[in-house]
């Protein structure tokens, strides 16, 4: 078992790497390479791997580091200047996918708690694969890199507290819809509290160490357990790593941090995560109307995803690109529809004729997203290029 695992391991950051590689040179995200990596290498390919549940452990930790990361490279006082950005953008490009998505299942003939169901999967924002990619680009600490990063956390968010109400219509033992919006909101007192702890003891600590191999260890651990305190409040872990990497970043040893995560996160866990979804795109045989659900759900996912934040984007006062590089990099589905899907399946909340249609419609907007930003931000560069010529 250990040494099928290692194989597994191997075979993964190699073919991640190699198609990494190929979508570089032909000016493509490496996050890309890694994605068809993944469905090469799976059911829907060669099918050469053997026990998933390794890499699965290994993907949930690779999106933990990403988004740890994203966090501490997030410009904090350009997210304050957001911030009214962000509310706006995250409420439009909430409202506009979910009423698209309840729309075309309602067109199908779908349930009322199927329809309602699918509208929830189209208003989450999968943000680490924008954030690889904007990494990638360099543009993570622009303004619009930011407003992405912001409002994606605050749509997940807005999703969980939209499913766990529609959770609480079902007869089913859980709890209830006050009780949730109780632990949203103890969750960021806990976060006031322990991040204003930490980073005196850290500032301290490090004051006194200086930079040593230790310190990362420190922060990352303080991730992990934020990220896992947040899974028990009923929040995303990974709004709780993101939530970890902002507090991390004003700390004296913030630099030093990063820079050690980032050689782990490019050398392992992020070929990983990335490899994994690709893993889990498994197409089988559909009918006209499966595919005829799959290519209106998909336009859909997409028209309202970047209307809405482009939209919310212009009243907040970004320009016309500007917006509509928002509304491109909250396109994403990616991890936290996956995990949506996956629970609302063993609920009975989405029958499993629209189950694969669904995750499918997930992992185009993940391969998607990369490509599109790729090109928008390099129809910048051609422009200052062209610019530059005329000085």
């Amino acid at each position: 078992m250990a040494s099928e695992a290692l194989r597994d391991v191997a075979v993964i950051l190699l073919f991640t790497k190699f198609f990494g590689v190929i979508t570089r040179k032909y000016s493509m995200t490496q996050v890309l390479g890694a994605l068809l990596a993944g469905i090469i290498l799976g059911p829907t390919g060669f099918n050469i791997l053997g026990d998933h549940h390794f890499i699965e452990k290994m993907s949930e930790i690779g999106v933990i580091i990403i988004l740890f990361l994203a966090g501490m490279q997030t410009d904090l006082s350009e997210l304050r200047r957001c911030s009214k950005a962000l509310i706006y953008i995250a409420l439009l490009g909430v409202a506009f996918p979910f009423a698209g998505g309840m729309a075309v299942a309602h067109i199908f003939g779908l349930p009322v708690l199927e329809t309602i169901f699918i509208g929830i999967i189209l208003t989450t924002t999968s943000v680490s694969i924008t954030v690889e990619t904007l990494m990638e680009l360099d543009k993570l600490k622009t303004s619009t890199g930011v407003a992405v990063i912001g409002a994606a956390v605050i749509d997940d968010i807005i999703g969980i507290i939209i499913l766990t109400f529609l959770i609480g219509r079902l007869d089913i033992e859980y709890t209830s819809f006050s009780m949730e919006l109780l632990k949203i909101g103890g969750f960021f007192i806990f976060v006031l509290i322990a991040g204003i702890l930490f980073r005196y003891i850290f500032n301290w600590f490090s004051m006194r160490e200086g930079k040593k191999r230790r310190i990362p260890v420190f922060g990352f651990v303080f991730c992990l357990i934020l990220s896992y305190v947040a899974g028990l409040f009923s929040v995303p872990d990974i709004t709780g790593a993101y939530i970890a990497g902002l507090i991390v970043c004003n700390t004296v040893e913030a630099d030093y941090i990063e820079h050690k995560l980032e050689v782990l996160s490019y050398m392992f866990f992020a070929p990983m995560h990335f490899a994994h979804i690709g893993i889990n795109t498994v197409i089988g045989t559909m009918d006209n109307q499966i595919l005829l659900f799959i290519s209106i759900l998909l336009t859909t996912a997409i028209v309202t995803k970047v209307g809405g934040c482009f939209l919310g984007a212009r009243l907040s006062g970004f320009k016309r690109k500007e917006s509509m590089k928002i509304g491109i990099g909250m396109v994403c589905r990616g991890e936290i529809a996956l995990i949506i899907a996956n629970r609302g399946y063993y609920l009975g909340l989405i029958s499993e004729r629209y189950f694969a249609p669904v995750i499918i419609v997930i992992v185009i907007t993940t391969l998607l997203t990369p490509l599109l930003l790729k090109l928008i931000h390099r129809k910048d560069h051609l422009e200052d290029s062209d610019l530059t010529g005329l000085v």
